[in-house]
């Protein structure tokens, strides 16, 4: 039977949503298979799905049918009820869930939204429905604009009831807190509950949380997208009309307002823009035009000729219906914004003590290594030793994204690179706070010329001139790299803005690679829903020999255990065993010979097809009594072109999340990103980086 956890509220938009998505994110760093289930939903029109549950299975690729993670849907409720057949009602919410817990270990239940006018039926519907289901209960509120009083009643009334029905409450999470009001507040339900509570959490209000997005804003209006559709993802902290002359109005810009205002305004349009640029100024989320006119001809070739970093969306509703109707837009999580779905789930770690939580409600243990799991033993381990980070591309939304989340949990310590004033205002713009990070414009730092010197000597045997070395040290990869080189930093992570080569040109010219080491070599982690293998070299040697592929096997080998995996390596080839020829298979049979010779010890297979690799029951018959042949954690190609074509074709695939490239072979660490990065990917490979940093150390 799987353990089990149901999520309530006594009010509508409560935060569960939050609170699922960040308690499903937890359960995955704790167990294998992760189910997720609401008792009852609403029908949509047109056949389409409930929203949270497409979104909690799309964004953690959670491998369950749709029509296996909802009851009943609430127009079947309220017809069974009419009938006099509540227990029904019950019964079936109960089959469907357990037809659900044959394929899971945790089931994660979310209760009713509250939408409808009686909420207290609603309550006594989620009592009932925990009891017959017999899970645990966390108690989720919303303290906008509500008394302590209010609140602290809110939780007594549900605990009660949950309780009167023998119903197990774990605590309290309370959503939307006024940081003023944050410490009397847990100490008065502390006290009022007292023991009775595991989790008292309380998380505060927070715009990056609740600020609906100009892409929710688009949708919301059924609006046309004019300019910046690539800066959809702007949050709108608030709505402001401007219908007033442009000199006053600018003096009542605030940060990440929208501003509305109709499309014939050529005045505001070009204002508010200008005013957006200027450092003078606060940094808006948007402009909506409205009454469906477009500006001018002329100011619309101005704005074509504009580069774009501002959303300027068209509707037909009038100033005023626009504005009505924008006060109802209540700000959901949605599989297009991963950002902000990133970001939330590390303000609930921070806020909830997620250890003792996870120890409540987890009781099955696993053997398995989820992506989540890999994520959460990663995290922890870069945390022993804080290492320090130099991000070059300091400038760019998502590495300031990325190092506002590292920074937050205090997993690394870091550097940006970059012009600072730009750094700052693009942090101010996204709402970031950097206050922890150390920022450096290269050409302006204390160390610049020592830097210089240090490269025109590591390189004048090389032909270059000091004046080269200037040049080059003024680049952010060179100066990044040499803070590595001098031990002014750990590591460094780039690519995000630069490409591969850039990336690592400077490494390979000083940093060089270890004394044993012929080549620099590269592994992906690629995390799959129920194990993490590592592929090795998808991305930097195009067709090594025997030598340089039993190299590659063996730093690959040692970057898998370094991070926590058993390494069980797979020299791949077209054929396993004795059973193919030719000049290629020959190459695999001899780098696996020359592994064999160097590391003994070492668990290898060679040559070995990539099922039988992989798949236990193809590999016993392929080659029976194996200790590698189904059962492969590290995976060596070839050659360059079957790594990447297959690493991308996994990805594409399965759904599977690619860490990587990690370089391996380099006295220090620097790792290459894709420039398609999300801030995820970022952080992953910081964090893998440090613990590089922490092996060679």
């Amino acid at each position: 039977m799987a353990n089990s956890l149901y999520i309530s509220s006594n009010e509508a938009r409560s935060g569960k949503s939050l609170v699922s998505l960040a308690l499903t994110d937890l359960l995955l760093k704790r167990v294998q298979r992760v189910g997720f289930f609401k008792p009852i939903i609403d029908r949509k029109e047109g056949q389409q799905k409930d929203s949270h549950i497409k979104l909690v299975l799309e964004y953690f690729n959670l491998s369950i049918p749709y029509e296996k993670t909802f009851g009943l849907y609430w127009d079947q409720v309220n017809e069974y009820i009419s009938q006099g057949l509540k227990g029904k009602v019950f019964e079936l919410i109960l089959e469907k869930y357990k037809n659900l817990e044959d394929d899971c270990d945790f089931i994660l239940c979310e209760g009713t939204n509250f939408k409808s006018s009686n909420t207290s039926f609603e309550a006594e519907l989620n009592i009932e429905i925990a009891q017959n289901l017999s899970t645990p209960v966390l108690i989720v509120g919303n303290a906008k604009d509500k008394y302590e009083r209010s609140i602290t009643s809110l939780i007594k009334n549900s605990f009660q009831g949950f309780k009167s029905q023998g119903v197990n409450v774990l605590g309290s999470i309370i959503n939307r807190v006024p940081e003023e009001n944050k410490e009397f507040l847990k100490k008065t339900i502390r006290k009022k509950f007292r023991d009775s509570f595991v989790i008292n959490a309380l998380i505060p209000e927070d715009p990056l949380l609740i600020s609906p997005t100009m892409r929710e804003v688009t949708q919301y209006l059924k609006a046309e997208v004019l300019y910046g559709k690539e800066k959809l993802s702007h949050q709108a902290y608030r709505y402001s009309i401007a219908a007033m002359h442009l000199s006053n109005y600018l003096e009542r810009l605030t940060d990440h307002c929208l501003v509305i205002t109709p499309g014939d305004r050529d005045d505001i349009i070009m204002g508010v823009l200008m005013a957006h640029r200027s450092k003078n100024f606060p940094a808006i989320a948007g402009i909506i035009l409205s009454s469906g006119v477009r500006p001018s001809k002329t100011v619309l070739s101005l704005l074509d000729g504009l580069p774009y970093s501002l959303p300027i969306l068209s509707t037909e509703y009038n100033t005023f219906e626009t504005a009505s109707l924008l006060d109802d837009l209540h700000s959901q999580f949605l599989p297009e914004e991963p950002d902000k779905i990133y970001f939330a789930l590390k303000k609930f770690e921070e806020y909830v003590d997620t250890e003792l939580l996870s120890k409540k409600i987890v009781q099955i243990k696993s053997d398995a290594l989820s992506p989540k799991m890999f994520e959460y033993i990663c995290t922890q381990k870069a945390k022993k030793r804080r290492s320090h980070i130099v991000l070059p591309e300091g400038s760019d939304s998502r590495v300031l994204k990325a190092t506002h989340h590292l920074l937050e949990r205090n997993i690394v310590e870091i550097t940006l690179l970059g012009d600072i004033e730009q750094i700052k205002s693009e942090a101010s713009k996204l709402g970031l706070n950097l206050s922890r990070a150390n920022l450096v414009d290269p050409t302006l730092s204390d160390n610049f010329e020592k830097y210089t010197t240090v490269l025109y000597n590591l390189r004048k045997h090389k032909g270059l001139t000091m004046d080269g070395a200037k040049d080059l040290m003024s680049d952010v990869s060179y100066y990044g790299t040499m803070m590595v080189h001098l031990d002014d930093a750990d590591g460094m992570v780039s690519g995000a803005v630069h490409t591969t080569q850039h990336t690592i040109r400077p490494a390979l010219q000083f940093i060089k690679t270890r004394p044993d080491v012929k080549a620099v070599s590269s592994v992906f982690f690629m995390c799959l829903s129920d194990r993490v293998l590592v592929y090795g070299d998808c991305a930097i040697n195009p067709n090594p020999d025997s030598e340089l592929l039993a190299e590659i096997a063996i730093a690959s080998a040692e970057t898998a255990e370094s991070f926590g995996i058993e390494a069980k390596v797979a020299m791949l080839s077209y054929s396993s065993g004795s059973s193919g020829k030719g000049e290629d298979v020959e190459k695999v049979k001899k780098a696996t010979e020359i592994v064999k010779e160097k590391k003994p010890d070492l668990k290898i297979e060679g040559p070995i097809q990539y099922d039988a690799a992989v798949d236990p029951e193809v590999g016993q018959k392929k080659i029976p009594g194996s200790k590698v042949a189904g059962q492969a954690t590290v995976l060596i190609f070839p050659d360059l072109n079957t790594g990447n074509n297959t690493y991308k074709a996994v990805q594409r695939e399965t759904g599977a999340v690619a860490i990587g490239p990690l370089l391996q072979g380099l006295n220090k660490p620097v790792n290459d990103l894709s420039r398609g990065c999300t801030v995820p990917d970022i952080v992953n490979t910081v964090i893998m980086t440090a613990i590089q940093a922490q092996e060679l150390h």
